[in-house]
């Protein structure tokens, strides 16, 4: 449920719905404007039905939300959410791309990528420390020391860092070295660490799980914004289907349903989301034209040496070339794309 109050009441009259929804069991997140305040209502609200919510001072409109996630969707809000971090924008005008490998390997190979990926114009690093991986086998990450050489690149830079983070556990480590916490497609549905996520007054790029439905996206997202965090960047990274020659299936779809359905901003993914390198260009070509408020691109010095994802990774030259190609198209479309280079 959605109380509409006019801009002007009194904090009063406010927190007397507020107390009233409080002592029924409900908690109430408050948006203010210079026109009206909304008060989202977060609960099982079958029961207010019969609280004549008109008779209290300032309030305007009252609205049953229907889709299963309320503070996700579009009927709570309808402008796009901006995340703001420091001089960076998500989901403003301008498309962010965030860059980097898909493992921190060392020191040399991150402050190489960071240096040339600022260059051409990205505004965040994006490297694993804690990786998730199919095989237990496989390269893991350099855990605390890679969150270490992300904050060095971080200080001879000045780009921002997203980074995963794979459990409640591992919150406060990453928090104190990260601008952005990724929570990865097997993680999307691991609702402890996002309820604690709920907490924590930094932004979260949520990836869409590998067999998640749009819905499912959004209720995972609930749960962050239930607990208090409106900062969520929901990540399009493909999904599993009976295809096989691309590693995932790439919803581009996603992209305006999600537009459709939510104000929170939308990235794709084009490396997971097709696992292959030749196909990262043209799908952030067509995820930019689809709508995407930004891309997450994995990019090293030589892929055929990555440690993890190699096959979907591209160098720095058509991580350049790309980056010239979806200017292009952000113009094209009345968006923008800015260079980090002083001309």
């Amino acid at each position: 449920m959605i109380i509409v109050m006019d801009g002007k009441t009194s904090e009063s009259h406010v927190q007397k719905i507020i107390k009233k929804l409080n002592e029924m069991g409900h908690k109430v997140d408050i948006s203010r404007g210079e026109r009206r305040i909304v008060l989202g209502v977060i609960g099982d609200v079958k029961k207010l039905s019969s609280v004549p919510f008109y008779a209290f001072d300032g309030v305007e409109e009252v609205i049953a939300v229907e889709k299963p996630y309320k503070l996700a969707s579009k009927e709570y809000k309808s402008t796009t959410t901006e995340i703001k971090i420091k001089d960076v924008i998500i989901g403003g005008k301008e498309i962010v791309v965030m860059a980097g490998p898909c493992v921190v390997e060392n020191k040399e190979q991150i402050f190489q990528t960071a240096k040339l990926v600022k260059d051409a114009g990205a505004k965040i690093l994006r490297g694993g420390a804690f990786k998730p991986r199919t095989s237990p086998y496989s390269f893991q990450g350099l855990e605390e020391e890679g969150l270490q050489l992300l904050a060095q690149a971080r200080e001879e830079t000045g780009l921002l860092i997203v980074t995963e983070v794979m459990s409640a556990s591992h919150i406060e480590l990453v928090d104190k070295y990260t601008d952005i916490f990724q929570v990865g497609t097997r993680n999307m549905q691991n609702f402890v660490l996002l309820k604690e996520l709920g907490k924590v007054n930094k932004p979260v790029l949520l990836k869409r799980g590998m067999a998640a439905t749009l819905e499912d996206l959004l209720l995972s997202a609930e749960y962050i914004l239930s607990n208090g965090n409106n900062n969520i960047i929901l990540c399009e990274r493909g999904i599993r289907t009976f295809e096989n020659y691309t590693r995932n299936t790439l919803d581009l779809s996603a992209i305006p349903a999600l537009k459709q359905l939510s104000h929170l901003p939308v990235i794709v993914d084009p490396s997971h989301g097709t696992g292959r390198q030749e196909l990262v260009l043209p799908m952030s070509r067509a995820a930019i034209a689809a709508g995407a408020d930004g891309l997450l691109i994995e990019v090293h010095p030589n892929p055929k040496e990555s440690f993890s994802d190699g096959a979907q990774t591209i160098d720095f030259k058509h991580f350049k070339e790309l980056m010239s190609q979806v200017t292009l198209i952000a113009e094209a479309i009345g968006r923008t794309v800015k260079s980090n280079n002083i001309i």
